[in-house]
Formats: C-alpha cells, sequence, structure tokens
C-alpha cells in the first residue's frame, strides 16, 4: 500500500502547488461568480492569429541580365565569385536569407567592380554592372521582408506549441536582442550601408524562430477573455440593482471586496503588468520593421498584422475594463473603487 499512498501524496502535492495564468483566471471566475449568485460563463476555446504560410508571402522578384553571365568576364572584380555563387546551381535555390545575403554582396562589391571596369575600357560590362545594382537597390525592400517577416523563422516565432503556465516568468530576452539586431540591420540596408555578417544574421532568425511571440498572443487572448466573462457577471450583477446603497452595505459587497483583492489584483494584475512589459519588448523591433517595409508588405501580411494588433491590444486592454467594470459595482460600497474625478 506504501507506494499507493506515496503517489497520492504527489497528486496532492501537484494539485495543491499548480498554478499559472489559466488556474488564476479559472479560479477568479469561480469566486467572482458566487457572491452574485450567478455561473459563471463558459470561456470559449481560445483562437490565436498565425500569420500566413512563409510560401503563400514570398515576393516573386524579376531576374535581372547578370542571371546568365559568364562570371568569368568580371576578372580583376571581387563581384565574379558572388556572381558565380549567385549563378550556381545552390545559389539559384538558395533561401530567403541566403538570396538577401548574396543580393547585399553584389551592392557592396559593384561600386569597385565598376571602376574597374571602366578604368579597363570595358564600358558595356559595367554599364551592365550598374544597372542590375540599380534595380537590387530597388528590390531590397522585398528581399528583406522574404528573409525576415515573410520567412518560415518569423511564422514561427508567432506560433505556440506549448504554453508554460507561469509566462512570462522565465523567458529570455536572446529573441528581444535578436529581433533588434536583425531590425537594426535592416534599416542600415535600406539606408546604403550593405555591410552583413552572415553567420550573424542566420543566428540572429534562428533565435527569433524560437521566441515567444506566439506565447504571448496566447497569453493575451486567454486574459481577454476570462475578464470578458468576468465583465459579463459583473453587467448581470449590475443589472439586477447595486450591491450597496449610500448608507447600506449589501452582504455580497465584503465577499466580492475580498475577491477581488486577493485574486484580482494580486495574482491576475501582477502578471497582466509582467506580459505587458513582455508585449512592448517583443513588439517594438517587429514594428519598427513593419514600418520600414510598409510600402512593401503584400495584402495576406498586412490582414495578419492588423489583426494580431488587434488580438494584443484587447489583451492589453482587458484589465483595464475590467477594473471599470469593478469601479461601477463597487464604487458605492467601497471608497478604493470610486471614479476618480
Amino acid at each position: 500500500m506504501r507506494p499507493l499512498v506515496v503517489a497520492a501524496l504527489i497528486l496532492l502535492l501537484i494539485a495543491c502547488t499548480a498554478g499559472g495564468q489559466s488556474a488564476e483566471l479559472e479560479n477568479y471566475l469561480e469566486r467572482l461568480a458566487r457572491p452574485l449568485g450567478f455561473d459563471a460563463p463558459p470561456v470559449e476555446n481560445l483562437k490565436r492569429p498565425l500569420p500566413p504560410r512563409a510560401e503563400s508571402l514570398h515576393i516573386s522578384l524579376p531576374g535581372s541580365k547578370l542571371d546568365g553571365l559568364d562570371f568569368l568576364r568580371l576578372r580583376g572584380c571581387a563581384l565574379q565569385q558572388t556572381i558565380a555563387r549567385r549563378n550556381s546551381s545552390l545559389g539559384r535555390v538558395a533561401p530567403p536569407s541566403q538570396r538577401l545575403l548574396l543580393e547585399l554582396a553584389f551592392l557592396r562589391d559593384a561600386p569597385a567592380c565598376i571602376e574597374t571596369l571602366r578604368s579597363d575600357g570595358r564600358d558595356e560590362l559595367a554599364e551592365l554592372i550598374q544597372e542590375t545594382a540599380t534595380l537590387k537597390k530597388s528590390q531590397l525592400p522585398a528581399l528583406v521582408f522574404n528573409a525576415t517577416l515573410g520567412n518560415r523563422e518569423y511564422r514561427d516565432f508567432w506560433r505556440a506549441t506549448a504554453i508554460p503556465e507561469d509566462y512570462p516568468v522565465n523567458t529570455s530576452s536572446l529573441a528581444i536582442t535578436a529581433l533588434e539586431q536583425i531590425t537594426a540591420d535592416a534599416i542600415r540596408w535600406m539606408s546604403g550601408d550593405f555591410e552583413a555578417d552572415d553567420i550573424a544574421f542566420e543566428l540572429a532568425l534562428s533565435e527569433v524562430a524560437k521566441g515567444d511571440g506566439g506565447e504571448l498572443l496566447a497569453a493575451l487572448s486567454r486574459q481577454a477573455a476570462y475578464l470578458n466573462a468576468g465583465n459579463e457577471l459583473i453587467a448581470k450583477s449590475i443589472a439586477q440593482g447595486p450591491l450597496c446603497t449610500t448608507h447600506t452595505l449589501g452582504p455580497a459587497a465584503p465577499i466580492v471586496r475580498t475577491v477581488v483583492n486577493k485574486f484580482f489584483i494580486q495574482e491576475i494584475q501582477a502578471r497582466a503588468a509582467s506580459i505587458n512589459q513582455r508585449h512592448y519588448a517583443l513588439i517594438e523591433p517587429v514594428s519598427e520593421l513593419e514600418l520600414l517595409l510598409s510600402q512593401t508588405l503584400p495584402d495576406d501580411y498586412e490582414r495578419w498584422r492588423v489583426y494580431r494588433e488587434t488580438t494584443l491590444a484587447d489583451g492589453t486592454q482587458s484589465t483595464k475594463d475590467h477594473v471599470a467594470q469593478l469601479q461601477a459595482l463597487l464604487g458605492i460600497c467601497y471608497a478604493e473603487f470610486a471614479t476618480k474625478a
């Protein structure tokens, strides 16, 4: 019998120590419902927006006259090796990140090559390189989009497979650093500085893929869903009449006050503050990059961006809306809930 007793004690301990955002929200909703005299309304399955597949977002770009050029004609140019790599069988099927890096290398090496060709009297070839450089500069916003916002790593960033109940505790700063680095690089490239650290860029993309954008969406969606359900309870209670009058404290009022102070203010609001901090840290570099590429964003991406921002805004606003509802419910009962003029 001893192993069974030990197993039972372990399960009891887990049950007693289980927590996290879901448990806090469910517990608060149930405790709020009881003194108000209603059943807690069901919270529907939470929907989290996911970006379109990277393949559907990819922006197709026309090639240049250099695509079929014999790279041996560029003797004396560092650009020769870049074009050789770009026109190779591997270069033609390079993923978006590698394609961007190859085109940045072209733009970086093109001016010196043009000067070399002209000094050798090969003006026609120099003009071809110049035309191609102009084309690639115009394509740079789309190239950056394909390699970043439209790539699989950014889609993975917004995908949540397992959502830690203690989120955002123990989140890493690596994804934020990577997002900031990529955004800073993109701003620099779009400004005409084409230097790139290929390895650092690929590593940053891999860190973005491991980031917690999806967890953030899930946490804010869940918060909004439960607090909106709480608002429904409060609206029903207010419709039946106030908990208190100017001279009389209703019997439910002190219970509701305790529930709100202990389970909403101390638990849910405290976690919401941490989630909001994480939200602003994660979304700022992403939004900056989206603004930089705003003229290039495909319609499908723009629709997803609006949906995402609405979801995030609803989540961050949900605590403020719930506080307003609590003030309407308890403001006449207790001074700390009265609306400040």
